[in-house]
Formats: C-alpha cells, structure tokens, sequence
C-alpha cells in the first residue's frame, strides 16, 4: 500500500481535505469517502459520461482523473446544483420535459448541461447535440433531453417556458 496524499478542494462549495492513495480516482473520492454519490460510475473509459462533474468551470469525466489532480480545485456535482432546497433549472427542466427515464446518465448529463449553459445561454439543438455528445443515454432517444436543455435556456433567460408535454389523464382520478 502506497502512503496516502491529502488532497484539498471545494465540494460544492464546501471546503473539503480527504486522504487518498495516489492512485484513486476522482469518482471514487466522491462516492466513496465524500458521500457525493450523484455522478454515476458506468464505463470507467470516459465513454458514457454518467461520472461528468464541473471542475474549475470545465467538464470533466471523474473516471479517468486522479483525486490528487483535483488540488485546490472548485468541484460542482448535480448535488450542488439544487439550492434552498430548490431544483436548479436544469433539474426541473429535466423533470418538466421527461428528459429522464432511468436516471443512470442523468446526472452527467445535467452536470454537462450546466457548463454548456454557462457557455452558451441559448443553445441551437446543433450545438446541445454537439455538448452533449460525449454523455450517451440509453432510454430517451435524446429528443426529450433536447428539450430540457432548451426549456432551461429559456428559463435561465426569464422567458416564458411551457412544458412541451401534456397531461393525457386528469390528475384528479
């Protein structure tokens, strides 16, 4: 066993000091010893995108990234997103226009659309489809994720936003 290195970051706006060996990777820092179990271990290749964390306004795939090379840095997991209790935007557009279904990539995918709204405020469907590219959904088909992104750009903006969904049965049966 190697000697382990104590590694300083921000969580979510949280100052945070953990021990590691040299060898760990950022996302299992974050599940395993920061309880912060909202980025998804799925290929540990970079490929899916389920493990997709904001670091230093960069999105960045914690599978393949050491803990130690997140010295110092400002980490954002979709757990420091919903503020007051509140949903982020992202989050209730997610909700608001099915762009879930199972929910494995769905943190990676609002993680990853956080940053491209940061970037881009009004996305064109070429350019989310191009951000989000790198984090694959096996449920959805993409189309409703398309349009979450787009809800929450405009609700980032302050326009108006109406789901694009309708409610087939009356709530009230």
């Amino acid at each position: 066993m190697s000697k382990k290195s104590l590694v300083s970051f921000t969580l979510n706006g949280t100052a945070t000091d953990v021990a590691v060996e040299p060898r760990e990777l950022l996302i299992h820092t974050l599940r395993e010893k920061c309880q912060h179990t909202g980025p998804h271990i799925g290929c540990e290749t970079t490929h899916c995108g389920a493990c997709t964390v904001d670091i230093d306004g960069k999105s960045v795939k914690s599978c393949t990234m050491l803990t130690v090379q997140a010295e110092g840095a400002d980490i954002l997991t979709i757990e420091g997103l919903a503020q007051g209790g509140e949903l982020h935007a992202i989050q209730n557009a997610f909700m608001q226009e099915h762009g879930l279904q199972c929910g494995f990539c769905t943190p990676g995918m609002i993680t990853r659309t956080y940053r491209l709204l940061q970037e881009i405020p009004d996305p064109s469907e070429e350019e989310i489809r191009y951000w989000i590219a790198g984090n694959l959904c096996r449920c959805t088909g993409y189309q409703n994720i398309i349009k979450a992104v787009q809800h929450a750009a405009r609700t980032l903006q302050g326009k108006q936003v109406e789901s694009s969904h309708v409610l087939l049965t009356d709530p009230a049966n």
